[in-house]
C-alpha cells in the first residue's frame, strides 16, 4: 500500500528526497529551497512523498498559485471588450490553482516516482488522495478554495499520455500549450565555429551581422556578489520583457536571481552585458546534468534592435552549450521563429488541467483558449 506525506518547507525532506531525484536540478532540495526563500508572493510550495513499506518511492512538487489578473495580463488589456473578457475570466478562475509542476519554468518538474516500485495509475491515485489531503489545509490557512487543478507540462511522446483513463475518471481536459524550444548539439561541435559551417549561407550570414551588430556588447559571467549589487537593475531588465508577455501568472521578486545564485552555485550562471559600464542586458542559465536549460533573460530596449541582442543572446546560450560538452539547449516556449531560426525544434507540450466546479469544467477548455496565446509562426531551417 502506497502511503503519502505532505511536507511545508524544505526542511522537512530528508535525504533520500534528493537521492531520489537526482536526475533533475529542479526537484532538488538546493533548487527548491532557493524558490522557497524567494518565490513569486502568489505561490507557495508543497511537497508530497510517496513510500511503500516506509521506503521513499515518488516525489511530487505542488505550487498553490494564487491568481492574480493584474500580475496575469499586465497592461495589454485596455479597451471596453478586452475590460469585459477580463471580468469574464475572473469570474472563473479567481482563487487558486494547485500546479503540479513548476510555473517558473518550461518542462515536466514536478514529479517522479521509480517505475520499479510504482505504476502509473497507483502513482496518480496516491497523488489525488494528496491533492484531496491538501484543499482543506489550504482552504483554512488561506481562506480560499481551489479552482483549478493542474499537471503540467509533459511532451506528446510522455508515457503519462497512456494513462487516460486516470484523467478522464476525474475530468480532466488535455490541453496543448505553446511548444518547447530544443536545439541538440550534434558530439562532434567542439566549437560554435562548427555550428557556423553547417548552417546555410543565408543564416551563416545573419550569423555574422547579428555578431557585428552585438559590436562590444559580449556576456561577461556575473557572481554572487555582482549579483547581489545588481538586483535591482536586473529586476528592471527582467521587467522590460516580462511585461512584454501577453499573459503571465507572476512576477519574480527582486533578489530571486541572487537567491538561485547562493544555493545553486555553479548550477546557475547569470551573463550580463554592459555598454559603457552599464548593465543593460543579462541571461540566466541551468545547468541540469546533460540539458543546458535557459531561463529569464533582460535587456534595455534601447540596446535590443540595433544591437540585436536578443538573438545575441540565443547565440551565446548555444555557444556556452557546446563548450560545456552539453547535449541539449532548452530554449524554452515563447518566440517560436526566432529560437527555430538559430536551430531548435519545436516539441508540442501538453497540461491535464480541469475546474473544481464540475458546471465551469464544461466550459474550461474554451476559456484556456482565450488566455492560452496563439502564435502563428513558420518554422525556420538554417542548416544545410
Amino acid at each position: 500500500m502506497i502511503q503519502h506525506k505532505i511536507f511545508n518547507t524544505t526542511q522537512e525532506l530528508s535525504r533520500d528526497w534528493d537521492t531520489l531525484v537526482n536526475h533533475d536540478l529542479f526537484l532538488q532540495t538546493n533548487y527548491l529551497r532557493s524558490v522557497e526563500e524567494v518565490s513569486p508572493k502568489n505561490i507557495h510550495l508543497y511537497f508530497i512523498g510517496f513510500y511503500k513499506d516506509q521506503k521513499l518511492v515518488g516525489a511530487a512538487v505542488v505550487q498553490l498559485v494564487k491568481l492574480d489578473l493584474n500580475d496575469m495580463f499586465r497592461q495589454h488589456q485596455s479597451g471596453s471588450f478586452k475590460k469585459v473578457l477580463r471580468h469574464s475570466i475572473s469570474s472563473l478562475i479567481k482563487g487558486c490553482a494547485l500546479v503540479v509542476g513548476n510555473i517558473m519554468h518550461t518542462g515536466q518538474h514536478g514529479i517522479y516516482f521509480d517505475e520499479k516500485e510504482l505504476a502509473y495509475p497507483e502513482f496518480l491515485t496516491a497523488t489525488q488522495k494528496a491533492l484531496v489531503e491538501l484543499q482543506p489545509l489550504i482552504k483554512k490557512q488561506y481562506q480560499r478554495r481551489i479552482q483549478i487543478i493542474a499537471f503540467k507540462d509533459y511532451f506528446s511522446h510522455d508515457t503519462f499520455h497512456g494513462n487516460t483513463d486516470y484523467f478522464l475518471t476525474h475530468k480532466f481536459h488535455r490541453l496543448k500549450l505553446q511548444p518547447n524550444m530544443l536545439l541538440e548539439i550534434p558530439k562532434n561541435w567542439a566549437s560554435i565555429g562548427d555550428y557556423i559551417v553547417v548552417l546555410t549561407k543565408k543564416y551563416r550570414d545573419r550569423y555574422k551581422r547579428a555578431r557585428k551588430k552585438r559590436g562590444a556588447l559580449k556576456p561577461v559571467e556575473l557572481d554572487l556578489d555582482t549579483i547581489k549589487e545588481n538586483s535591482a537593475t536586473l529586476h528592471q531588465l527582467y521587467l522590460n520583457v516580462s511585461d512584454n508577455a501577453k499573459f503571465n501568472t507572476f512576477i519574480l521578486p527582486e533578489n530571486h536571481f541572487y537567491s538561485l545564485k547562493k544555493h545553486l552555485k555553479g548550477q546557475f550562471r547569470l551573463f550580463g552585458y554592459y555598454d559603457q559600464g552599464n548593465l543593460v542586458g543579462f541571461y540566466s542559465l541551468f545547468l541540469n546534468q546533460t540539458d543546458l536549460e535557459t531561463y529569464f533573460l533582460g535587456y534595455d530596449e534601447a540596446h535590443q534592435y540595433p544591437n540585436q541582442l536578443y538573438l545575441n543572446m540565443l547565440y551565446d546560450m548555444l555557444d556556452f552549450g557546446i563548450q560545456n560538452s552539453f547535449k541539449t539547449v532548452v530554449y524554452a516556449r515563447t518566440a517560436m521563429a526566432i529560437k527555430s531560426s538559430v536551430g531548435a525544434k519545436a516539441e508540442d507540450m501538453w497540461v491535464f488541467m480541469k475546474h473544481t466546479n464540475p458546471v465551469l469544467n464544461m466550459i474550461f477548455k474554451m476559456v484556456f483558449s482565450l488566455v492560452n496565446p496563439k502564435q502563428e509562426w513558420r518554422e525556420r531551417h538554417p542548416f544545410k
